[in-house]
């Protein structure tokens, strides 16, 4: 009985080591699925601006205003609307990185066109 008592102490620790060792590796998995979820986030906001914009101008007002006014505040920093060269409005946004209050340098964009304005 006394192996059996020895080895039960030998590995008493072991558990709390390999959790310290693992929660890293679960926080860097989680930072990563949250960059995706934003970057996800950002390309659905920018199809939604770009119907804006598109519907603006449909109706003769300014695309560029109404684009920026269906973004989050996050998302208006690097805005850049254009109208391409089939009449479409394309809508670009900076990927924000994982607390939202930085940008990345990848940038995610849509375009629209609801037909043709007056």
């Amino acid at each position: 009985m006394a192996t059996n008592e020895h080895v039960r102490r030998s590995e008493r620790g072991q558990a709390s080591v390999e959790l310290v060792a693992a929660v890293p590796f679960v926080l860097l998995l989680g930072a990563l699925c949250w960059q995706f979820a934003l970057a996800g986030h950002a390309a659905w906001m920018s199809a939604h601006a770009a119907r804006a914009g598109a519907r603006a101008e449909l109706v003769g007002e300014d695309p560029k205003a109404a684009a920026r006014s269906a973004l989050p505040q996050a998302l208006e920093r690097r805005l850049e609307v254009r109208r391409t060269a089939d009449g479409a409005i394309r809508v670009e946004v900076a990927v924000p990185l994982l607390l939202g209050r930085w940008s990345s340098p990848l940038a995610v964009s849509a375009s629209a066109r609801l037909g043709e304005a007056p």
